[in-house]
């Protein structure tokens, strides 16, 4: 079975750096891996240092800035493991949303109720439609996992905000398609007894294609896959970044809270840009190390129970291969 790893919190506080780092250990220990990102910011291209684009692809030893073909680096990748990426589009899930509102008109329009084309174009007009990001990616989750192309796939997910409405996606989105499930079976019994009354037996040469019917329930059955994968405890662990201050304790906190009330595993906080070793010469470094040092006692205190990594502080951003390499070997697997 796949296993999924998913890392959230706060926004600027490394979740893409954890996730890179935690898909290059995974991928020297042997494991087909695949990062995922579901951040509309698509930080995951600048990390790695690789364009990424809608479909998964295998990052070579190549792609490694400085590196000719045939090198390793610092990324030497056991013979069965390997690393794959991919940056999730939006934008390319519009299409699917299209047809399936394309698929309701017809039906209102077989039962007498006008809803044309422009119309429903109209209703994409001003880009996807809210939520489309969260729907794109768990209705990617089911198929990345469901695939058993890989061993282990990682999620570098959005923002805090984000993440608990991909989390409640499911649940929110559940009656709506009930309710549109309703309307198009009402609207199809119409409009086949309206043929029916004028064509006769003639009817059933006429009849429409199930398809669209098919669609929309596999649309809601993936995402019902969804809710039961996220909720595996067996298969999935969602990770927690933050960094060593106030308020994003405070929203790891609300975010643990509401993981735990949907019944998604937690495990592990990730504290990131934590000052380890301050410059004896340097009172500022050595009141931000003591500052540090406070908020990690908090956190310990706050989230009892919970494994707490500490990630040290680093000059620049962490980008390319080899730099997300180093902080692969200070996370856990």
């Amino acid at each position: 079975m796949t296993d999924c790893i998913f890392y959230g919190g706060k926004g600027g506080v490394g979740k893409t750096t954890c996730a890179a780092a935690t898909g290059v250990r995974l991928a020297n220990s042997g494991r087909k891996t695949l990062v995922v990102s579901t951040d509309p910011a698509h930080s995951l291209s600048d990390s790695l240092e690789v364009a990424l684009g809608s479909d998964p692809q295998r990052l070579e030893v190549g792609d490694e800035p400085g590196l000719e073909a045939g090198e390793t680096g610092d990324l030497e990748l056991d013979e069965a493991g390997s690393l794959w990426a991919v940056e999730i589009d939006p934008e390319t899930q519009q299409e699917r949303y299209e047809k399936l509102a394309r698929a309701l008109a017809r039906d209102l329009r077989s039962a007498g109720i006008r809803l044309g084309d422009e119309e429903v174009e109209r209703i994409f007009a001003s880009g996807a439609p809210a939520g489309s990001d969260e729907l794109a990616a768990l209705d990617l989750l089911v198929e990345y996992v469901d695939s058993g192309e890989w061993d282990t796939v990682v999620f570098d997910t959005a923002p805090t905000g984000h993440t608990l409405r991909l989390f409640d996606m499911p649940d929110a989105i559940g009656p709506a398609l009930e309710t549109l499930q309703s309307l198009r079976g009402q609207a199809q019994r119409i409009g086949t007894a309206a043929k029916s009354a004028v064509f006769g037996p003639m009817s059933m040469m006429t009849g429409r294609s199930d398809d669209e019917e098919e669609s929309l329930e596999a649309f809601q059955a993936r995402l019902e896959r969804a809710r039961e994968l996220l909720v595996d405890p067996e298969r999935t662990e969602f990770r927690v970044v933050l960094i060593p201050e106030k308020m994003a304790i405070a929203e790891s906190e609300r975010l643990v809270e509401t993981l735990h009330e949907a019944g998604v595993r937690v495990d592990r906080l990730v504290v990131n840009q934590v000052l380890e070793a301050p410059d004896d010469d340097c009172s500022r470094c050595q009141s931000r190390h003591e500052r540090h040092e406070k908020r990690l006692a908090e956190i310990r205190e706050t989230f009892p129970g919970l494994e707490v990594v500490t990630l040290p502080e680093r000059e620049g951003e962490v980008q390319g291969l080899e730099a997300v390499g180093a902080i692969a070997a200070e996370l856990p697997p």
